[in-house]
């Protein structure tokens, strides 16, 4: 046979678009998946943003809806519950129940105290008192620096701002004492350092009080002569400031503590304790008794 005369075969090929064996169904997973990923990463995020108060109401949003069993002995409609006076007065469960004192609605006296809004004429009055110690207290301190027989001095006073006012306290050294053992009259290093107070106490209008302190013995008991010893002390300390050009009614109080304010707690036999402490009030002056309007 020639080969014009030969049959001619068409041969066709299907081909087969799909993906696979698989298909296309783990598409659809992954992207259930994925919508599953996100809603519990959003959910994360939820409960982190919300408050305590917020998921309470979100959780009895979604709880069913169901009727409080009341605990009392009654299984009637009230559930042992009260309508008049003489009844328990409670509505419903007693773990949801609110009791009401009478007297809280009727005596204003037990509502909250409603927060009072400070007073701007007293903080303003603050600021400047603490203003005017601050620079009292530099006064002092460049005082004792600039004068050379004061500035020896300088580790025998202790100044500091307390919330009744400005302290200035006189205070004894290891062999430099402001008060012979047993005098109640300063020496002549204790006059020195009351004298140089007394000019800053009048720059200021305030009224003053001295306390005088005393050391404590080894036994640390207190005696009636400690009382009398640094009440002496305080007196003869307003003598010097007196004398130094403090008026007379700027003094507000002297008085003896003894050893029962000790300057070191933990070693009240120590001689700084033994001090004058001189405080500037945090208050207007008392007016002069033949003041007139």
């Amino acid at each position: 046979m020639s080969d014009s005369e030969r049959p001619i075969l068409i041969k066709k090929v299907k081909k087969v678009v799909g993906g696979g064996h698989h298909g296309g169904a783990w598409k659809v997973a992954y992207a259930d998946f994925v919508t599953a990923m996100m809603a519990f990463f959003l959910l994360m995020w939820l409960i982190n943003t919300t408050s305590p108060e917020q998921k309470a109401g979100i959780a009895s949003y979604f709880s069913p809806a169901n009727v409080a069993e009341s605990s009392s002995g009654s299984g009637g409609i009230l559930g042992g519950t009260g309508l008049n006076d003489d009844g328990a007065q409670s509505s419903g469960s007693p773990d949801t129940q609110e009791v009401v004192s009478p007297k809280s609605q009727d005596d204003p006296s037990d509502a909250a105290p409603a927060t009072t809004k400070p007073d701007p004429l007293a903080q303003a009055k603050k600021k400047r008192e603490d203003a005017a110690f601050e620079s009292a207290a530099q006064s002092l301190r460049q005082s004792l620096q600039e004068m050379p027989e004061l500035a020896e001095l300088s580790k025998n006073i202790i100044v500091d701002q307390t919330p009744e006012g400005l302290r200035i306290q006189l205070v004894d050294q290891e062999g430099r004492a402001l008060f012979a053992d047993g005098a109640t009259t300063p020496n002549s290093r204790g006059s020195l350092l009351l004298r140089a107070t007394a000019k800053i106490l009048r720059q200021l209008p305030n009224r003053i009080t001295i306390s005088g302190h005393t050391a404590a013995n080894s036994d640390l008991i207190q005696s009636d002569s400690d009382w009398a010893l640094s009440t002496a002390r305080a007196n003869s300390s307003r003598k010097v400031i007196l004398g130094a050009g403090v008026p007379t009614d700027r003094i507000y109080q002297i008085s003896g503590k003894a050893n029962s304010e000790p300057l070191y707690p933990d070693d009240p036999t120590l001689p700084g304790n033994r001090r004058i402490s001189i405080l500037l009030l945090r208050e207007a002056p008392v007016l002069p008794f033949n003041h007139s309007f």
